[in-house]
């Protein structure tokens, strides 16, 4: 049986690198930072590519190929380059294909750090960005102007929970021949695979869902193989490669990720279904509640809701912070994806530095709550979160 027509279970847990002589069932780790060569001939077919080999953990190693490889194959992706971080990864992306003069369209509602990226850092290479609203995609082209280069989008968004239409974006990309990039972190391509809707690259802070129990830092971009070689070749010289150990933890986390990421939307859906019912919440978004303005494109492009839920609470800033304040059980983090179910009130914390003009221009209120469920038993994360909302 041909390994592409495996399932993605399968492939997850058996795409793995040849056996040493030791014939180890599961993958050893390569501690090493570089690799030998047999004479000068291997030496120099090496270093000129004519060989396909590792050299310097800085390039490549067998642990990085091997989780590189996986999430290649879980987004249907020809290549890709994995990371030291997720912002790593971002900022490792657009450096490799953007040149000064160049533009970029991005949705308004995205990571912080990327934001900072965007509007602090590259305008100083002369790359600017223009923000279009998430919940008016109709006005996207708009933005579009002779020097755009870049398309970019995060869905679901991070930390409001909206939606976009990846096939709306892969068409626009293609139209007016961009590139389109998607952070599918939230998502996972357990539940989502943005390069079947049109995009060229797929990024993801591995940190998350990937690793899934908050043990290490990683991040990958997989897609275009043309693309990921300027990544590739960017990254061999400026050096933000993911380190070995954590490349094989990210490998073996992989394993289990659709069984993971099953509970988590399980035990997520079932607390979104509580907090709208709950007196003290003003509303709640979470992608497959039907109550979700965008819940159709969900279930379009999503296989599960995915495990975050924002929230609003009622009574704003002040209750937002007195909500953590009496939170017993979940861990108040900047993290999510863990096993462990974390919250965060972005308006007192992440995004306290933004003005509330900007907040509410990426859905950010004073009382929403972001809740990153975790794989407790529900009933004692809605006890939790019950108590802390009275």
């Amino acid at each position: 049986m041909n390994n592409s027509e495996f399932g993605f279970e399968t492939q997850a847990i058996r795409t793995q690198l040849e056996r040493t002589q030791f014939q180890e069932h599961s993958v050893p780790l390569y501690l090493s930072s570089s690799f030998v060569f047999d004479d000068a001939e291997d030496m120099r077919a090496s270093f000129t590519e004519e060989k396909e080999r590792n050299i310097y953990s800085r390039f490549s190693n067998p642990n990085t190929s091997e989780f590189v490889e996986k999430i290649c194959k879980m987004e249907g992706a020809e290549a890709g380059y994995a990371f030291a971080t997720g912002m790593a990864a971002v900022f490792s992306t657009f450096a490799a294909i953007l040149n000064s003069g160049d533009h970029i369209v991005s949705a308004g509602s995205v990571f912080g750090s990327t934001h900072a990226l965007f509007m602090t850092y590259f305008p100083k290479w002369n790359i600017e960005t223009s923000y279009f609203d998430i919940n008016k995609p109709e006005m996207i082209e708009n933005f579009i102007k002779p020097n755009t280069k870049i398309l970019y989008a995060e869905s679901p968004t991070n930390p409001a929970v909206d939606i976009i239409d990846l096939e709306l974006l892969g068409n626009i990309a293609k139209k007016h021949n961009l590139i389109l990039v998607i952070d599918n972190c939230f998502a996972t391509p357990y539940i989502q695979q943005p390069i079947k809707w049109g995009a060229d690259l797929v990024i993801h802070s591995a940190t998350k869902l990937i690793d899934g129990q908050g043990r290490v830092l990683g991040g990958v971009t997989v897609g275009n193989e043309d693309l990921i070689r300027k990544i590739y070749l960017f990254s061999r010289n400026t050096g933000p490669a993911l380190s070995p150990f954590n490349a094989w933890i990210l490998s073996k986390s992989l394993e289990t990720l659709a069984v993971r990421v099953e509970k988590h939307c399980e035990n997520a859906l079932i607390v979104a279904q509580f907090l709208e019912n709950n007196p003290n919440v003003n509303n709640v978004k979470y992608p497959f509640l039907k109550s979700h303005p965008k819940y159709e494109i969900a279930k379009k492009q999503m296989l599960l809701g995915g495990n975050i839920i924002a929230f609003e609470i009622k009574g704003g800033l002040e209750a937002g912070r007195a909500f953590l304040d009496k939170i017993k059980l979940c861990s108040l983090s900047a993290n999510i994806g863990d096993t462990r179910t974390i919250v965060t009130h972005p308006a007192s914390t992440t995004h306290s530095k933004l003005s509330v003009d900007e907040r509410l221009a990426v859905s950010i209120t004073d009382g929403l709550v972001r809740v990153s469920v975790g794989l407790e038993t529900v009933k004692d994360v809605i006890t939790d979160l019950e108590q802390a909302l009275s």
